[in-house]
């Protein structure tokens, strides 16, 4: 027993003399931090019915995470995040169930700039996907099927570079690693994009290329979309006597040989309304045929109080000789700096032969028109 004691003094010893010989500046920090929203959904017709149902991470989604930087000295520091998605409702981890689905990596930092390692978000979520005004108004309003990744999307197993702030300007670069054996390209991914800021103006473009998009990113036309082709292949199959549509991806994915997309957006402060708008231009190939989606928005962010703001947007898309016009508006009230009430809905007309389905969060309607309604509470910390 004596003998423990003695070992254990000398640990604690060494310990103290370590910490005391420690540099000086090596200073480090830990930040807890997450979102919370949870809220009722009312929607018009899914699947031939309406719904009126409990849902989460809608206008922001629900996380949780630790972000730590530490200075190295020289102007040198190392930084991480670790970010979990999860479902309010019922505590399930979203993002295919991965623990930091969001975003987990490490990287280097100084003056002009970020490289990391890890699951990290996307140049289109970083300089552009602010601009999808509709987003801003209802969670739920993302592009037809986020083909165009303006919904903040990740890529995995990537190397990144983010650079500093330069007088209003920034760029950054990114590659994803497949990770397949006997294959560069195979599931591999890039991207590239900059942003600029300056007074009430910014600006921003982006250009995301997925090679055989997989996982969480995988497609599902119909669900998706709510057409019944695609690429020229069929996406259901439709029982004669009953009408019954059957999805032929639901549980396979609709194999992509490639995803590219260019997105560019904007806005403009005067006074306490700042107008937005964004364009993307999406291409889509595979079956040895090449589609192209084209998505044009626009909208404006009315700051009537300090705590209380009016968001309204209309999103135009164009794809395979089909047509979706939306309408999206939200009213947001801060009960305090972290805490958010809102109301929020959307309107969505699709082209004939198409089922809509408002950015495939519910099941596609069993008409050319869907709309939602919903009530929603957001805490932040």
């Amino acid at each position: 027993m004596k003998k423990r004691l003695n070992v254990a003094a000398l640990s604690c010893a060494a310990l103290a003399m370590a910490s005391i010989s420690a540099p000086s500046y090596a200073q480090s920090s830990v930040t807890l931090y997450g979102v919370l929203d949870a809220g009722i959904t009312w929607v018009n017709n899914t699947g031939g019915s309406h719904v009126v149902k409990f849902d989460d991470g809608v206008s922001y989604g629900n996380r949780w995470g630790i972000k730590g930087k530490e200075d190295l000295g020289g102007g040198m520091s190392a930084v991480f995040v670790l970010e979990s998605g999860f479902h309010l409702g019922n505590g399930q981890l979203g993002f295919g169930g991965a623990e930091f689905g969001r975003q987990a990596y490490v990287g280097i930092q100084n003056a002009w700039g970020t490289f990391s390692l890890g699951n990290q978000l996307d140049m289109t979520g970083e300089m552009v996907a602010l601009y999808n005004v509709s987003a801003w108004a209802s969670g739920y309003a993302i592009h037809q099927g986020d083909f165009d990744r303006f919904n903040i999307d990740r890529l995995p197993n990537s190397l990144k570079f983010m650079s500093s702030d330069f007088s209003g300007f920034k760029f950054g670069g990114m590659y994803s690693f497949g990770n397949v054996a006997g294959s560069v390209h195979q599931k591999s991914a890039w991207s590239v994009g900059a942003h600029y800021e300056h007074g009430p103006f910014s600006m921003g473009a982006a250009y995301t290329q997925l090679n055989n998009p997989y996982g969480i990113y995988a497609f599902d036309p119909y669900a998706m979309l709510g057409t019944r082709t695609f690429l020229g292949q069929p996406t259901v199959t439709v029982n004669a006597a009953t009408g019954a549509i059957t999805d032929l991806y639901s549980s396979t994915s609709f194999p992509v040989d490639r995803q590219g997309t260019f997105g560019i957006g904007g806005s403009y402060a005067i006074g306490n309304v700042t107008l937005m708008g964004n364009y993307s231009y999406t291409q889509i190939k595979g079956f040895g045929t090449t589609s192209h989606m084209q998505v044009a928005e626009g909208g404006v962010d009315w700051q009537v109080t300090p705590a209380f703001s009016a968001i309204g947007g209309y999103q135009y898309t164009s794809f395979e000789g089909h047509h979706w016009n939306q309408l999206s508006a939200g009213l947001h009230y801060l009960l305090s700096k972290r805490t958010d009430v809102y109301i929020s809905g959307d309107w969505l007309k699709a082209s004939s032969g198409v089922n809509a389905v408002v950015g495939y969060s519910f099941t596609p309607s069993t008409t050319t028109t869907q709309a939602d309604v919903r009530i929603g509470m957001r805490h932040s910390f």
